[in-house]
């Protein structure tokens, strides 16, 4: 049986540490051997993101996946309950550090009716941290609409959607990795959080400057 966690940020601006931390935390004091940790910085309105699919693609019955919230899973209600209800088919267990019910292995339990009852809460529980987190999503949908519409108001909106810029200083020393073999262009452009093409307009600038 392995054990995996599992955190997500929606953005390479949020820090992953947190989660990962509560996840190697718990596992340290439950005694739980930690076999691997995916995390990705994307979007949690869908599952397209590729160490998620790598993860889910690795798992076996009887492993276990640990999440810190049902959010940092997914945020669309209904494909997180779908998710769920993949892994249990498969004998997977899904545990949710702020879902106590989940860190609970009722199947181990010897009265059925007692079973059937953690079950139940469990569910209802689920469901209801899965509602919160999709009227989150939605909310947080809205005020970005919200936000554009006023972008546009103020004549603002071709500042909207520019790629990310980060300072040149923390590029170059990242870059100078590259020229020395130690990481190659399209890593060094995924530690920085750049689009490529942005990765090149900064490699460009280098360039120039060292000519």
């Amino acid at each position: 049986m392995a054990n995996y966690g599992y955190h997500r940020t929606s953005t390479k601006d949020q820090h992953l540490d947190r989660g990962i931390k509560a996840i190697t935390d718990y596992c340290k004091a439950n005694g739980i051997e930690l076999t691997d940790l995916y995390t990705d910085q994307q979007t949690g309105k869908n599952f397209n993101r590729p160490e998620y699919q790598f993860l889910r693609k690795r798992i076996l019955p009887n492993d276990c996946i640990i999440f810190s919230e049902i959010d940092r899973m997914g945020r669309d209600k209904e494909s997180t309950l779908k998710e769920l209800l993949y892994y249990k088919e498969r004998n997977v267990r899904v545990m949710i550090l702020e879902i106590p019910t989940t860190l609970i292995d009722y199947s181990k339990l010897d009265n059925n009716l007692a079973k059937m009852m953690m079950e139940t809460i469990n569910n209802l529980l689920i469901e209801m941290y899965a509602t919160f987190a999709h009227a989150e999503m939605e909310k947080r949908e809205k005020r970005q609409t919200e936000g554009i519409a006023a972008k546009k108001a103020r004549g603002e909106w071709d500042d909207y959607g520019r790629p990310r810029a980060i300072d040149y200083g923390v590029f170059k020393e990242a870059y100078e990795k590259v020229l020395a073999g130690e990481i190659k262009p399209f890593a060094c452009a995924k530690v920085l959080g750049l689009k490529i093409s942005t990765y090149y307009k900064y490699k460009k600038r280098y360039e120039q400057e060292c000519c």
